[in-house]
């Protein structure tokens, strides 16, 4: 088994390079290195939402919905089959979960 000993000292360095990086952007950016690190989640927090929107999109477009409740709403009405959209539904509501919870996020970057 490795030592753990390793692994912090593993740690402590990645931490170290990585705020020599952080300072030596902020720096070249004229940003203090807390409005660097906000943007920079921020906009990986974006880039995901935006990747999840858009098989949301695919998703709605193709059955005709706008949402996991609407899908389920045509299931109950039978004008959807459900044996060949079962898995687009269980991963319309993993998404749509994904997004709620990546924009309670977004908002507590702000």
């Amino acid at each position: 088994m490795p030592c753990p000993y390793i692994f912090i000292v593993q740690r402590a360095a990645m931490t170290s390079q990585a705020n020599e990086i952080l300072n030596t952007v902020a720096r070249e950016l004229h940003v203090s290195e807390e409005d660097l690190v906000k943007q920079g989640v921020r906009s990986v927090l974006e880039r995901q939402l935006r990747e999840i929107k858009a098989e949301i999109f695919v998703i709605t477009g193709r059955y005709g919905v706008s949402s996991v409740e609407e899908m389920e709403a045509r299931y109950q009405d039978g004008t959807l089959e459900e044996a060949d959209s079962w898995r687009d539904l269980q991963r319309l509501d993993h998404l749509e979960h994904q997004r709620d919870r990546l924009l309670q996020l977004l908002e507590a970057v702000a």
